[in-house]
């Protein structure tokens, strides 16, 4: 019996997939479970657009991603943290700063797609990694100063 998943199911496949499985499994659990639906000729239609939709909404994602880096190119980062004796900083830099510094020129990046290397705990220019899309990724330059 062939059966399309309505959502991601263990080892079957993820959303949209078509997939065959023996008759009782699927009539008796993933069909009455809304998990998947039978394989006819007008489900296959509704999930080959479905997969049309989610293309370009993700391709529209990707575009903004990268239309994003190329902005990010062109603004400065500088943080500023509060310093004891030899530049060293009270506590560490975090995502989170990063990203509400980010915030304050117009770039919304949520913290926990930055990535820093190590702990930020001097005065100085350090990169962090941002995942802007699951394909795009930037490397932003950010110098952090005395408040």
């Amino acid at each position: 019996m062939e059966i399309i998943l309505k959502s991601a199911y263990k080892a079957l496949g993820k959303k949209g997939d078509i997939v065959t499985v023996k008759p009782g499994y699927g009539r008796n659990y993933l069909i009455p479970q809304g998990i998947a639906v039978v394989a006819n000729e007008t489900n296959r239609k509704v999930a080959a657009e479905d997969a049309r939709q989610a293309a370009s909404r993700t391709l529209k994602r990707k575009t903004d991603a990268q239309a994003m880096a190329a902005y990010l190119t062109t603004i400065k980062v500088v943080l500023r943290a509060k310093v004891g004796e030899g530049g060293y900083i009270f506590g560490a830099i975090t995502p989170l700063q990063i990203a509400q510094a980010l915030k304050e020129k117009n770039v919304m990046v949520d913290y926990t797609n930055i990535k820093l290397p190590a702990a930020i705990k001097q005065l100085g220019s350090y990169q962090a990694t941002l995942t802007l899309h699951e394909m795009v990724t930037y490397t932003l330059h950010f110098d952090v100063v005395a408040a």
